[in-house]
């Protein structure tokens, strides 16, 4: 374990909106009232901002779900104060487009736009990962030379441009902070081109520690540094044995056969942060649990992100605590169903800890 620092910098604390029909009482058993709509990720969302989340993640999915661009700029007007981290599918976008659509949003948000760069294929089709990954370093370079209001001249192997900024930019006329992850080698090399916060799934502290290690050389070796994002599930209740059994609860009706359709359903099935994400539920204990609060039956009804932090108030906020020690600056968390887990998370952790958006910082 981290021995913790006598204080801790603030750090980012975000939800998750399930536009992409990921939201469950029983994990495997679709529940229309649960299901993706504007209606419903609207109110998870606006939930989040009256319980004092600094960020919410806007997840997209080509197959699933509702269009994530269109949502973040239709709730955007609704906000007062809390960011959006809105996800987009490099595969999908000519770069020129996107970043006139993020300033636009930025905009409407009041310069509290963030952004998840997602290295996706084009629907239908199927890139290598090392051109993939090239492929995103270069939209990274376009955005942000775009949205920094400058003039590009791009000779890429993707795109070739030679032209001038939109006419609108955002409110801080700088590029938004770019989120992105992945562990393949060709991940993390493009992470340490060009994303400003690389996100994590959840797997052992060694792991973490040792991730963060080798990002931290990796971007230095480009003259950059980087800041470190945590993506995790959580089940706080008042006490461990509560928490224990909610999580328990979550998996009562599921169907083994269901919860593996459901994996290879989503299009990064076979990554290798999935790859880790198996690796780290096959090694865990009998109980689920990988290590300490650290409960690995979330990823037996998902894709991506497959484990959760368990525990009462104390232990949850210790376990986030560890991590900030580690160098975690940002926390995407989430929980089933999402609008009733971020009451729960608001009310019992978020006030002990001192936290604020990264955009603002």
């Amino acid at each position: 374990m981290t021995a913790l620092p006598l204080t801790l910098p603030p750090c980012e604390i975000s939800w998750f909106s399930a536009l992409c029909d990921d939201d469950y009482e029983f994990l495997g058993v679709p529940d229309a009232k649960l299901k993706s709509s504007w209606e419903h990720c609207r109110d998870i969302v606006l939930q989040a901002e009256s319980g004092g989340f600094d960020n919410i993640l806007l997840p997209s999915g080509y197959q699933l779900g509702i269009d994530t661009t269109a949502f973040a700029a239709a709730i955007a007007p609704m906000l007062k104060r809390m960011a959006l981290l809105m996800a987009v599918r490099i595969g999908e976008t000519w770069p020129p487009q996107l970043a006139r659509q993020i300033a636009t949003i930025d905009r409407l948000l009041g310069g509290r736009l963030t952004v998840n760069i997602i290295s996706s294929d084009m629907p239908g089709e199927t890139l290598g990962s090392a051109p993939r990954y090239a492929r995103t370093v270069e939209a990274m370079h376009i955005l942000k030379t775009l949205l920094n209001g400058e003039s590009l001249d791009h000779d890429g192997e993707f795109w070739k441009l030679k032209i001038d900024p939109p006419r609108i930019g955002t409110v801080s006329g700088k590029a938004p902070l770019l989120y992105f992850g992945g562990l393949s080698p060709d991940a993390r090399d493009a992470a340490a081109k060009g994303c400003d916060v690389f996100l994590m799934w959840p797997d052992r502290q060694e792991v973490v520690a040792a991730i963060i290690a080798d990002m931290t050389a990796r971007a230095a070796a480009y003259g950059r540094t980087l800041k470190f994002g945590y993506r995790a599930h959580v089940i706080v209740r008042d006490t461990e044995a509560e928490a224990r059994t909610a999580a328990d609860r979550l998996l009562s009706k599921l169907d083994a056969a269901e919860g593996a359709a459901i994996r290879a359903k989503s299009l990064d099935s076979h990554s290798a942060g999935v790859a880790a994400q198996a690796a780290l539920r096959e090694n865990a204990a009998d109980d689920g649990y990988a290590e300490a609060n650290l409960w690995t039956g979330v990823g037996r009804a998902r894709s991506g992100c497959g484990a959760a932090i368990v525990g009462d108030p104390d232990q949850v906020l210790a376990k986030l605590n560890a991590y900030r020690a580690m160098g975690i600056e940002a926390f995407i968390l989430s929980g089933y169903p999402h609008a009733a887990e971020a009451d729960l998370f608001a009310r019992h952790v978020l006030p002990q800890i001192e936290h604020a958006s990264l955009q603002r910082g």
